[in-house]
This record gives structure tokens, sequence and C-alpha cells, in this order.
């Protein structure tokens, strides 16, 4: 298994979860106020070109950032899957954007400089804390008469990768290039501004540009682990409890947790549109195998509560998408025992008999074997079965709802 990111809380309690956080606030802070971030002036000089000082400290974070997080993912000691992307929302996004430069130019500060002021009490630090969190309050008020802006444009998880559908690796060097470019023509900016000595720079961030330019083409050449790469990583843990079928679950186990409010239940039909359409079970999705990679950033976003269940006409199918899901760290994946035709078998009443002419001779593996007269869809009882009149189905209970391994929410420093 992929060892991080680690899940701090679950794994070692409340208590060292928390202490965690508060050691690596506490160095964040001092980090920020050694760098001179409590100090509206100086960081207000970036806007005039004159002192650029932020722009370098936080794009020496990124840059650091990004070459650790995918060199990591690189040698498999992290799950990528796992890190917390802020989703886009393009427009309300770039409104968010404009009001906070707008704020960092006036005050001198960004929220989190602003709580490092206010921590070496600095007077405009404080106030600026006080109209933030005015701010807040009035955002709080007002926010249902702006929801549908607010919450539109919503375009998920988005990253370079997504948006140029060029490589990971690619990405890396490019950004890091770009950084150093930008670290240059920042440096002759407060020269020609600033005033800055020629000479103050320290001649080792030419040491640290090559290393860093070497890091991103060794990431680049190592390349980011595949979803096969992923499953090899866990087939030894998994693969014997899938032979052991510890994840096929029953018709009637499912059925049971559609009237479950507690679980948030998905169900993955991965059969052709065609079979789909004959029949499925009720608010059912139907998605090939092909368009789940597409998902994987939605399905990790859902609440921790979700049960996921991949159901093809038997169980070839529907195994590989669940080793699929797996593989790229999806929580409570379930596979459903036997696929719609045994679900059909347990659960097709006299009225879906009257729309079906039998069962097919000689059927193949993932054929539906159920040969009716007309598409039902989910229009029929068991699409969605009463769990009443099926209480004397006896079967083994499977589902255990473990902890959600999954992005947690990031923030602005």
């Amino acid at each position: 298994m992929i060892p991080f990111p680690l899940s701090l809380e679950p794994t070692y309690g409340k208590l060292i979860a928390y202490l965690v956080f508060l050691l690596i606030g506490l160095a964040f802070g001092y980090v920020l106020e050694s760098s001179g971030f409590n100090k509206s002036t100086l960081l207000a000089k970036q806007f005039y070109f004159k002192d650029l000082r932020v722009f370098k400290v936080f794009f020496t974070a990124i840059v650091t950032a990004m070459l650790m997080i995918f060199g990591a993912a690189a040698i498999g000691l992290l799950d990528y899957n796992l890190i917390w992307v802020n989703p886009t929302y393009l427009w309300s996004g770039i409104v968010g954007g404009l009001i906070m430069g707008v704020g960092f130019i006036l005050g001198g500060f960004c929220p989190g400089t602003s709580l490092v002021a206010l921590a070496t009490f600095k007077i405009d630090g404080i106030l600026f804390v006080l109209g933030g969190l005015v701010g807040v309050f009035i955002f709080g008020e007002t926010e249902q008469l702006i929801t549908y802006f607010f919450n539109g444009s919503y375009f998920g998880r988005v990253t370079l990768m997504d948006v140029f559908n060029i490589p990971t690796g690619v990405i890396v060097i490019g950004v890091t290039l770009m950084a150093l470019f930008m670290f240059w023509g920042g440096e002759k900016l407060e020269r020609s501004i600033g005033g800055k000595a020629a000479d103050s720079e320290p001649k080792a961030r030419y040491i640290g540009a090559a290393v860093v330019v070497t890091l991103a083409i060794i990431i680049a050449f190592v390349g980011q682990p595949t979803s096969e790469d992923r499953w090899n990583l866990i087939e030894s843990v998994k693969q014997p409890e899938l032979d052991a079928r510890a994840y096929q679950i029953h018709p009637a186990e499912l059925l049971h947790n559609f009237h479950e409010h507690k679980i948030n239940l998905k169900v993955i039909d991965v059969r052709s549109e065609s079979d789909y359409n004959i029949f499925h079970i009720m608010d059912s999705q139907n998605l090939s195998l092909e368009e789940l990679p597409s998902l994987i950033s939605e399905f990790h976003l859902e609440p921790a509560n979700t049960l996921f269940v991949v159901a093809s006409n038997d169980e070839k199918d529907s195994t590989e998408a669940w080793k699929y899901l797996v593989a790229e760290s999806v929580p409570n994946v379930y596979i459903l025992e036997g696929g719609i035709n045994y679900w059909l078998d347990t659960f097709a009443t006299e009225y879906e008999k009257e729309f079906c002419e039998g069962n097919k001779d000689n059927c193949q593996d993932e054929e539906l074997r159920y040969i009716f007269t007309q598409a039902l869809g989910a229009s029929c009882p068991a699409a969605y079965p009463e769990p009443e009149h099926f209480e004397d189905l006896e079967y083994i209970t499977k589902i255990k709802m473990e902890l959600k391994r999954a992005p947690t929410g990031g923030g602005c420093g």
C-alpha cells in the first residue's frame, strides 16, 4: 500500500493530529515572520516591483512542493489522488481573486500574512484581520443571494495536466523553467525600479536553479504511476481478498442499503448502453470502463459515507472496474455478486416475466441472460424491489464502511 499521505487523526488520534497541525502552523508562521511578511509596507512593494520577496518565497514554495509531491508519487511513496486540489469554480473564483487582490494592494496583507502581523501585534495587521472578519460576516449573511453565481461554473478538480492534456512530467519541467525565468525577471525589475545592487542576490541561487531543473527532468523521465502500477502495489493484499469474495455482495445486501439513509449509495453500471436501456437498477449510473478515469476526482469528493457498488451482467467487467477504482484509491467499493443476471434471478417478478421470453441458451460471459421483449429500463419492480417482499433472503454481510482516505480541504496561506 502507498504509505502517504497519512491519515493522522484516525491513525494516531486527535491529540497527536492537532499537535502536528499546531507545529506545522507555528513553523509556517515563523517562516512568514522571519521573511518579513508581517510588514505591510514590505508586502505592498511587490505591486510596485521594488521588492519581490513575497513573489520569490511563494513561488519557491510552489516549485518545492510540486517537485516533492510528483517526485514522491513517481517512486510510489505518495498517492497523488489523495492530495487536496481546490475545486475550480471559474467565474466566482475570478471575482474572488480580484477582490482579494484589491484588498491585498490596499491593506498590504493577504489572509495568512495578516494573521502573522496580528500575532506580532502590528496595528495595521489587527485592523486588517478585524476587517476580514467583518467581510466574512457580511458574506455569510448575503451568500444566499448569490448562491447560483457562487456555485456556478464548477469544473471540479482541474489541473494543468487536465487542461492541456499533456504528461505530468512536461508540466513539472515547464512550471520549473517558468518560475526560474520569473525569478530572473524579478531580479531585473528590483534592480531597475527598486534600486537593488546587482550583487545583493546570493550566488548559491544558481546552484539551486540547477538542482531543481535536474529534479524536474528526473521526475519527467521516471513518470507518474499508471493505474496498473498502482494495482501492482496493492495486489498482494487486495487480490487474495477478492479471491475470497470479500467484496462481492449479495443482491439482497445491496437492496438493504438502498433503504439505509445513512449511506450515500452510488451504483455504477459498466454494461453497454443497450443492455442498460433494456434493464437497470434504479438510480444506477451507466459508465463504461473507458469513462471511469475522467470521474475519479469526482468520486474522491463524494461524502465519507458514500458506498460504491459496481455492476455488470456477470462479474468480469465489474471486477475490472473494481480493480481500477480501488487502485485509484476510491474508498468503499464493492461488486454486485453475479451481476444484473443474478439480480434478476433474485428479484424478477411475474410482471417482468410477462415481458421476458426466457433465458438465452449457451449464454456467453457478460451477456444479459434474460430476453426482454421491450426495453424496460428502470420502469419495473425489479429495478427497485420492496425489501419487505424479500425478508426471507439469507446472505452474508460483507460491506464494512471504512474511513475515507480522500483529499481533505486545504486553505490559503
